[in-house]
């Protein structure tokens, strides 16, 4: 295969071999789908047919309960539809959408979180500024802003993903398209490694390793070949590091200063806040400190670290979310309200 202008399809990763187990995930799959249809077309109609939800967090909710929609949507059909119909493929097209849906959507929902936990810290700790500073123009705009940052990194995680030749077969060793399955593809042997797109690094390289333990460091992917493009996203990364920090920060030094807030839901927003800190600060600094010295090295050890970290905070903040979310607010309502 010269290049990926012959592929016209993608085989995905198959959850079982017998025709029972498949049926079994088919089931499984169709009850979270349905549950997550269910509990988010509630949400929407219950938000959109009350006018005393018609507030800026419940708006915000609203967002977030379109985007999680969409999220779900974009993946778990297709994979039900291969189990029940005995398949592994999915178009060349098909894939390049749903790498495009996926990357929209789902930091276009992190970004809503943060203008969540934005709302949330006006509404603690400047109540009497709420209406001022949320109005319906700046909520439209916040939303749109979550909204474009994820089309805007949907689109050039697709353009650059599929622009790259491929020619180690179609094989994708995951059950949706997704960036690092497909990037394994490639002609260039600087993405024939998955996990966060690592190579080995040339004092390592070896063709007929027996294992890993000659493997002392790794070289992670570089964000850009030139200098400026390199100091460039070291700036961007450092303006984001540090809004997460203080966005952070400052909920959880509201609640923990504030006696008024130690209650359910906001001890679930700290421990919210703690792990959405604790994740970004796993990649991101590591990820600067490489475009602000032009290196591309991580240790072995410290790839272990940022993968176990990782798994850990990625994971546990879902959790947390639901428990805030599901915990109910001050039955004065929020400021703005009324």
């Amino acid at each position: 295969m010269s290049n990926s202008s012959s592929i016209t399809e993608f085989l995905l990763l198959a959850f079982a071999d017998t025709r029972e187990l498949q049926l079994l995930h088919f089931w499984l799959f169709l009850g979270i789908y349905l549950a997550a249809l269910l509990a988010n077309g509630l949400i929407i109609t219950a938000i959109a047919c009350d006018h005393h939800l018609h507030t800026p967090m419940y708006f915000f909710l609203l967002n977030l309960s379109l985007l999680d929609l969409g999220s779900i949507s974009t993946t778990l059909p297709k994979a039900m539809a291969n189990l029940l119909w005995d398949t592994r493929a999915i178009s060349y097209t098909g894939c390049a959408a749903q790498v495009f849906f996926f990357y929209f959507l789902m930091p276009a929902e992190y970004s809503l979180l943060t203008v969540m936990a934005y709302d949330r810290y006006i509404a603690i700790c400047q109540p009497l500024h709420y209406g001022t500073l949320l109005g319906s123009r700046a909520c439209v705009h916040m939303a749109a802003a979550a909204w474009g940052s994820g089309f805007l990194n949907a689109v050039l995680h697709t353009a650059n993903t599929f622009s790259i030749p491929l020619c180690q077969g179609n094989a994708v060793d995951q059950f949706f398209c997704e960036v690092p399955q497909i990037l394994k593809l490639s002609c260039s042997d600087t993405y024939l490694r998955e996990a966060g797109l690592l190579i080995l690094s040339p004092n390592a390289q070896r063709k007929h390793m027996s294992n890993s333990s000659s493997i002392t460091e790794f070289l992670l992917l570089a964000f850009a070949d030139t200098r400026e493009l390199q100091l460039l996203h070291f700036w961007l990364f450092l303006g984001i590091y540090l809004a997460a920090l203080l966005a952070n920060g400052l909920i959880i030094t509201a609640i923990a200063c504030d006696h008024h807030l130690h209650t359910p839901m906001y001890f679930f927003l700290l421990n919210l806040s703690l792990l959405d800190l604790a994740s970004i600060s796993t990649t991101v600094p590591k990820s600067m400190a490489n475009s602000l010295w032009d290196t591309r090295a991580i240790s072995y050890g410290g790839c272990a670290a940022q993968l176990f970290f990782f798994l850990f905070f990625i994971s546990a903040p879902f959790p947390a979310d639901l428990l805030a979310r599901a915990v109910p607010a001050d039955p004065l309502g929020s400021p703005g309200s009324s």
